[in-house]
This record gives structure tokens, C-alpha cells and sequence, in this order.
């Protein structure tokens, strides 16, 4: 029986079907993370692990290469949040899995300090490993964020 057992699960992995089901994993994690930013009862960050590489392509005033979650939330998420007075309101168009691969394409919208609208579309391309992220490369308008950066001052902290 263990022989049985042990060949089935030869073939799950050669057919994939491993693959599968890491991919429908990794893409509910992302789904909940985003349902529970839009909820206001978390954050799409929550996944990330300490040593999470995110970096945001592009020419944008952002646009590099953070070496870790602290790096990057200090260095884009709380200047970003000091400019916003109505939190950022994610609506996902779509939710892409392979593997060990999530891509998230969703449009956000809030309302800045100075009481203009923000809104922007983006696409991330996350890379789990054992439920949390571990890389993201982030896409989105770089004349809509650097406008906003530069318009509106931080709320000091």
C-alpha cells in the first residue's frame, strides 16, 4: 500500500499537481491579505516576512530595491500613509498563481491630506515561500504617485 501511495504521489508532483495546489495557496493568502486591507482589518504587508526584498520597478521617486520589510515600510509605506487622510481602498481586478508566484492587479484609491483624490492602478508580482512573502516587484503610475509625494506634505509624526 505504501508502494501505491508513494508512486501516486510521484505522478501528483510530476503532473503538476503540486504545483497547483501551492499556487491556490499562495493565491488565497494573497486574497485574504487584500480582503483585509479593504476591510480596514489589515494590511497587504501582513505576508511579509523580515527579510522580504520589495522592489518597486520603474522610474518613480520609490523606484528601488528595499532589502527588507522594515526598510521598505519606513521608507515608502509611512511617508506614503503621513500624505493620506482616508486610507488607501484597494479594489482587485484580478489574482494571477503559479506556483510559488502570486500577481495581484488591483486599482487603490483614498483621499490625500490635502483633500484631493488619490487613486492609482498597480500589478505586484509576489513570490511566496511557506505562506509569506519572500520578493515582490511592484508596477504601477509613477507620475500619479510622485505627483502626490511631491503636492502633498507629510503629517508630522
Amino acid at each position: 500500500m505504501l508502494l501505491i501511495f508513494e508512486f501516486a504521489k510521484r505522478q501528483c508532483a510530476n503532473d503538476g499537481l503540486t504545483d497547483i495546489a501551492e499556487a491556490e495557496t499562495n493565491r488565497a493568502t494573497i486574497a485574504r491579505a487584500m480582503d483585509a486591507w479593504a476591510a480596514g482589518t489589515g494590511g497587504p504587508y501582513d505576508p511579509l516576512t523580515d527579510e522580504a526584498v520589495w522592489t518597486i520597478s520603474g522610474n518613480s521617486l520609490a523606484s528601488k530595491t528595499y532589502p527588507s520589510k522594515e526598510a521598505f515600510i519606513a521608507e515608502v509605506v509611512r511617508p506614503f500613509n503621513a500624505r493620506i487622510s482616508a486610507r488607501l481602498i484597494p479594489s482587485v481586478h484580478n489574482m494571477y498563481a503559479d506556483g510559488d508566484t502570486v500577481i495581484a492587479h488591483f486599482y487603490a484609491k483614498g483621499t490625500a491630506r490635502d483633500g484631493q483624490p488619490y487613486a492609482n492602478s498597480y500589478a505586484w508580482i509576489l513570490t511566496l515561500k511557506d505562506g509569506r512573502i519572500v520578493g515582490a516587484f511592484a508596477f504601477f503610475d509613477a507620475k500619479a504617485v510622485d505627483g502626490f509625494g511631491t503636492r502633498v506634505a507629510p503629517v508630522a509624526e
